[in-house]
Parts: C-alpha cells; sequence; structure tokens
C-alpha cells in the first residue's frame, strides 16, 4: 500500500509526533527495473531491423525506431518526475500538520489543531471518487488524491481512528 504509518524519530526542535504518516504514488515499473524494460524493449524493435540489416532499408525504419524508443523515454521519465509526490501527516496532541513535496520542488503546508480537525469521505463531486479531505483551521485540504479508490477509503478509516473520530 502507497501509505504508512512510521515510527517518528527524536525531533531536534520539539517532542516527536505521536503519529506520522507518509503518502506517495504508487509505481508499477521501479527505477531500478527501468533499464532492464528499456533494454528488452530495445530489442524487441529491433528484432524487425535484422531482417533488413545491410540494405538500404534499414535506413528508412532506424529513424522510427529511434523515434519510438526516445518517445518511450521521454514518457517515463515524465512519469516519474510527476509522481514524485511525497505527503507527510504529522499528528501531536495539540496539532496536527499535513505537508505535500510537489515534483517540481515547492511545499504546501497546513496545521490546525487535531480536536477541530474534521475528515471527511466525499462519495461524488470530487475530482476522484471516495475523496478524502481534512477540514481545520478555516481550510479544507486534500490527503491522497493519488491513491486507488479503495485505499482512500482505507486512509479515511486510519484516520478516522488516529484523530478519534470512530
Amino acid at each position: 500500500m502507497p501509505y504508512e504509518w512510521i515510527e517518528s524519530p527524536e525531533a531536534a526542535d520539539g517532542p516527536p509526533p505521536e503519529a506520522e504518516l507518509h503518502l506517495w504514488p504508487y509505481r508499477s515499473l521501479l527505477r531500478k527495473h527501468f533499464v532492464a524494460f528499456m533494454g528488452a524493449t530495445a530489442l524487441l524493435i529491433a528484432v524487425p531491423l535484422l531482417a533488413v540489416l545491410g540494405s538500404p532499408v534499414v535506413w528508412g525504419v532506424l529513424p522510427f525506431f529511434l523515434v519510438v524508443f526516445g518517445g518511450l523515454w521521454l514518457a517515463l521519465n515524465r512519469s516519474y518526475r510527476d509522481g514524485e509526490v511525497l505527503e507527510e501527516l504529522r499528528l501531536w496532541p495539540e496539532r496536527i500538520t499535513l505537508t505535500r513535496h510537489n515534483p517540481r520542488g515547492d511545499r504546501q503546508d497546513w496545521t490546525a489543531n487535531p480536536h477541530w480537525v474534521r475528515v471527511t469521505l466525499h462519495d461524488e463531486g470530487g475530482p476522484v471518487k471516495h475523496y478524502v479531505t481534512l477540514k481545520g483551521a478555516g481550510r479544507e485540504v486534500e490527503i491522497g488524491a493519488f491513491l486507488s479508490e479503495e485505499e482512500r477509503q482505507d486512509l479515511y478509516r486510519d484516520l478516522s481512528h488516529r484523530l478519534g473520530r470512530t
């Protein structure tokens, strides 16, 4: 599951949070398998070139091979870059914080009093089905929008339980 509750290390600037949650997008192709996938793809695309190797036809087919291979390379790299999202939820007795680290390096922060925070599961009307939000301190923020529908429902139950709203 692309989220986990972790044990918080001792913080230098104060007490550690009681609970800490990290969420990230699911990855079906890990970076360590990327090279093997691209190599296998290049091999499979190059098989038809063997039939025309040594003839002038290879120069007519080769540019298409390079365009397909380069396009796949660029698309996968763009997918990795866009998927470098990390959401960190930290819970103390007197405050709750949510930090979203976006792919381009910018951060979004939200802080509220956990006693007043409301966890909501929107069945309809959100950008995705079973959309989870946290509302507090005058703002409503999304959490885990990149998770699957079932994972968002599990996240809602976990958050409700941690905040004592079950």
